[in-house]
């Protein structure tokens, strides 16, 4: 293994997992840590944890759990995966991973840069833009779990870290790699880099070349495969038919009109977090409705933040989340008893609970379904999924999705 990811979700484990494949290196998606060795010809290992909203102890615990089963497969540089909005609490768990991570493979200071611009995340002068956006005003600040209201990446990693947070600014950037390793702080620093452009992220990756250790997006991995030799390539699929639904949990811009234009297509049933929390509404009732449908139906929860926000209000943050999170979970392990073979997950909670509700431990990647987006399958079965980060694809993203996993390339 050359390269090793730790994905603070699921959904972001998926994303960066194409990016190395469509740069041309095998690749393999494990949920959780693995118990057995990797295969020896993998040359890019991914572990997707579900640590970006646990608690900062158990979010540090596992990540170094992760580092150390890849480093025992031959890893010889780590990448830790975030969101590409940055998204955090105050207290992390983004800095607190990183520091742990840092000390354990020594390393002097970490390139982080969360860029995406594919997807229309741009880093500059040291802020975050999401589109023309600024991220405190992209719909990011009324994040359920992790709202972000400030755009200033130093600031947010220097409120998680005992760390300096230093800049490379893009004008440095674009001077190429010999100048982003110029300069690179002498002593221990977190180190955000600008990145406008695709171009910036390959001059990023080229300028990474031998270090340990990492931090950003999917995008801070588009220069890494040719570090190790790797020439671009597009994954193989083989075909999954059967029968299909979507399952929503993402409050999200971007989730919420997919919602609103796969409705028009296809049977939906909401779900409300009182619905969750009462037990008015069971994953094997909910199983019934689904398979009762025709096509390829959608249950969602992917509610106005503001309706939210007064459902976490009612019953808890914890405890609304973990109901429909639990829900939706067990829903999915029913399906794939009757027989349902494809899923389209939106949202990274969702994702995280559904995969782990199948009871999945290795994902194979195929090919693009959106930016970022990859569909894929449970190791040695023919179920195939779609795990998308909320604010990931366009609205026809669920239909593309189900005709992506029924066509092989």
């Amino acid at each position: 293994m050359k390269i090793g990811v730790i994905a603070d979700d699921f959904t972001g484990a998926s994303d960066i997992a194409l990016t190395l494949a469509e740069g041309g290196m095998s690749v393999a998606q494990f949920i959780g840590v693995p118990d057995r060795p990797a295969d020896a010809t993998l040359e890019a290992g991914v572990v997707a944890l579900k640590s970006r909203t646990a608690r900062v102890g158990q979010a540090v615990h596992d990540s170094l759990a992760a580092c150390d089963w890849l480093l025992a497969q031959g890893a010889e540089q780590i990448v830790f995966k975030v969101c590409s909005t940055f998204d955090s609490t105050a207290e992390g768990n983004i800095g607190p991973v990183l520091e742990a991570l840092a000390a354990k493979l020594g390393a002097q200071h970490v390139i982080t840069c969360p860029a995406f611009p594919e997807n229309g995340r741009s880093v500059y002068q040291g802020h975050l833009f999401v589109s023309d956006r600024l991220l405190n005003e992209s719909g990011m600040q009324n994040h359920p779990l992790t709202p972000m209201t400030d755009p200033d990446l130093r600031r947010v990693l220097g409120e998680q870290t005992s760390w300096p947070v230093s800049h490379i600014n893009a004008q440095t950037v674009t001077h190429g790699p010999d100048a982003v390793r110029a300069a690179l702080p002498d002593g221990p620093a977190m180190v955000i880099v600008d990145a406008i452009h695709d171009a910036d992220l390959l001059t990023i990756g080229q300028a990474a070349k031998g270090e340990v250790l990492l931090c950003g997006g999917s995008g801070i991995a588009i220069g890494l495969p040719a570090n190790f030799g790797a020439q671009a390539a597009t994954p193989h699929w083989e075909s999954v038919t059967g029968r299909a639904v979507v399952i929503s949990g993402s409050c999200s811009i971007a989730t919420r009109g997919q919602v609103d234009q796969y409705r028009k297509i296809a049977p939906s049933k909401e779900i409300s977090a009182e619905d969750a929390v009462s037990g008015a509404v069971t994953a094997s009732t909910l199983a019934d409705w689904v398979q009762a449908q025709p096509g390829s139906p959608l249950v969602f929860s992917s509610a106005d933040p503001k309706v939210v926000q007064e459902a976490q209000l009612r019953f808890g943050r914890d405890t609304a989340a973990r109901a429909i999170e639990t829900l939706f979970s067990d829903l999915a392990a029913c399906l794939v008893q009757r027989g349902f073979a494809r899923f389209v997950i939106a949202g990274g909670e969702t994702s995280g609970s559904v995969v782990s509700g199948l009871k999945a431990t290795e994902l194979t990647i195929g090919p693009r379904i959106a930016p970022g987006v990859p569909v894929v399958r449970i190791g040695g079965t023919d179920v195939g999924l779609a795990l998308k980060s909320g604010n990931f694809g366009d609205r026809d993203f669920f239909e593309t999705s189900l005709k992506v996993m029924e066509t092989s390339s």
